[in-house]
């Protein structure tokens, strides 16, 4: 198309909205008019019809939902090269974090995954929440270090393997707050909480041999302070989650020896809140195509936030490139 939007720059050092606003579309829409509303759906959260009347109120431009819905199936469709790559690189990544939550597509209850590192993030649905979902996206050789929660999909992981914390420590914090009268449960919630804290500042450690060393001493005596809630006939409140800590035990230290590797999975949860509030406001996607093209439109604007591009740029200069 021979618009406006076609001739301005990536980088014209005008922000978005002034050279956007600038623009006149003619109802075939240009790169820019595409990378705009994909903006707008994905980093605005916006939903269609509100994205339909911005179009028409501020830019005197009139778009049928079912162009907006082709406009940005457009944009996936030519993101899949670099779909492609995103999970290479994700694939290829020495840690990665792990993370799900609910998502309905067509009104049925489904699983919204993601799989991300400092600078990446790839996200995929599934009805599934089972662990042959992790082996799909990664792949069944993947020998990296996994980060990720307690669920037990993560298990079919065969390399390493980092739980997080936090997660139990909510877990022990919530158990404390039902049992409030509880000093023996009390003591041993903050000898465990000391145990983290303590192996927190040991893996600041220079020395590799002593780091290793450390990990071994934090087994010990983390297994040591379960040890009482593992006996057949406990009735400790704790039990349960001594179990846990018992079956995980050799996952719970990773961080202590491994510098690139964190205590806890808050990566993976700040990679999925802009898809969990996107669900509270739309409800979800309304078939699989959409669910595929709202997976591929935040993997790539969540990439290129996490990398520190202005999403709306990179969206065009995506549109621009040759087709591959």
């Amino acid at each position: 198309m021979s618009s406006a939007a076609e001739s301005v720059p990536a980088a014209t050092g005008r922000s978005p909205q002034r050279w956007i606003s600038a623009t006149r579309w003619s109802a075939s829409t240009g790169s820019a008019a595409r990378a705009y509303i994909a903006s707008l759906h994905t980093i605005g959260r916006l939903p269609l019809r509100t994205i339909q009347w911005l179009l028409e109120t501020v830019h005197g431009l009139h778009l049928g939902l079912g162009t907006l819905v082709g406009l940005l199936r457009t944009v996936a469709r030519r993101a899949e090269p670099v779909l492609a790559e995103l999970r290479a690189q994700v694939r290829g990544s020495p840690v990665i974090h792990a993370d799900e939550t609910g998502w309905r597509e067509n009104g049925v209850n489904g699983w919204l995954w993601t799989f991300s590192t400092p600078e990446l993030r790839y996200f995929h649905y599934e009805r599934s929440r089972a662990g042959t979902v992790v082996q799909e996206v990664l792949g069944a050789d993947y020998r990296g270090t996994l980060v990720s929660d307690f669920y037990s999909a993560y298990n079919s992981h065969v390399g390493s393997h980092q739980r997080c914390w936090v997660h139990l420590l909510r877990d022990i914090h919530d158990l404390c707050t039902t049992h409030p009268e509880d000093t023996a449960l009390a003591a041993w919630a903050q000898a465990v909480h000391d145990l983290y804290l303590e192996a927190k500042v040991a893996a600041n450690h220079a020395d590799w041999t002593t780091r290793v060393a450390a990990r071994a001493r934090f087994e010990t005596a983390l297994f040591a302070c379960c040890r009482p809630g593992l006996e057949p006939e406990t009735r400790l409140p704790q039990r349960t989650l001594c179990q846990r800590i018992d079956r995980f035990l050799a996952e719970l230290f990773p961080f202590v020896i491994y510098p690139a590797v964190p205590a806890d999975n808050n990566l993976a949860e700040r990679s999925l809140r802009p898809l969990v509030v996107a669900r509270k406001i739309s409800g979800g996607t309304r078939s699989p195509q959409g669910s595929r093209v709202r997976m591929a439109l935040a993997s790539l604007f969540g990439t290129w936030q996490a990398q520190g591009r202005n999403p709306l740029d990179a969206c065009h200069q995506l549109l621009l490139a040759p087709a591959l």
